[in-house]
């Protein structure tokens, strides 16, 4: 992990298979793996077997001001693949402030892209707004994805609380290798 961990601040990415075994939730992927999710300089790719190389590249957006690193390399990654990107943002309608409505998430969605879809006019990019449970609606759409990539914004000194809850749900369940990618601060 310490090799890893000290290359990255030099690499482009890191790319590390998951071979987890324990029933505990942060051993599911292995802490390698998670360790690096949560304190590499670069983004991280996690592979949990072999990637079927088809359907699209799914973007989660957050709407966060680091979120751009993560728009940035989904981007750049659909253009070598030559893939379209599924972007999508997950929110709770119940939890969202009086008066807000669907077209303030898509409004969110949209801006996040903005300039990228300029930068990269050969990728194609659908937009998506999920109502639901964050967590359980990025880890639906990775279903189909060849690849599924989150930012990470968590907070505090404990490996686990350095992702955030949903980059840590998906990196652990989602159904294609995922890419964290740690924001510009």
């Amino acid at each position: 992990m310490e090799v890893l961990g000290a290359e990255s601040r030099t690499a482009d990415l890191v790319v590390v298979g998951a071979r987890g075994a324990g029933g505990f939730i942060g051993m599911l992927l292995g802490s390698t793996a998670v360790s690096l999710a949560a304190h590499t300089e670069c983004p991280v790719m996690v592979v949990r077997e072999e990637p079927t190389g088809t359907g699209p590249i799914v973007l989660a957006v957050d709407g966060s001001p680091m979120g751009g690193t993560a728009v940035e390399f989904a981007f750049a990654e659909a253009a070598l693949r030559t893939a379209e990107i599924h972007a999508v943002h997950a929110w709770l309608p119940d939890y969202a402030p009086p008066g807000t409505g669907v077209e303030s998430a898509e409004r969110l969605l949209a801006e996040a892209l903005t300039g990228f879809t300029e930068r990269y006019p050969d990728v194609v990019v659908r937009q998506e707004v999920l109502s639901g449970e964050p967590r359980e609606k990025l880890i639906e759409a990775s279903g189909n994805a060849q690849l599924m990539v989150v930012g990470a914004r968590g907070r505090g000194g404990f490996a686990g609380l350095l992702l955030g809850s949903v980059s840590q749900a998906v990196l652990h369940h989602a159904h294609c290798p995922v890419a964290v990618v740690r924001g510009k601060e």
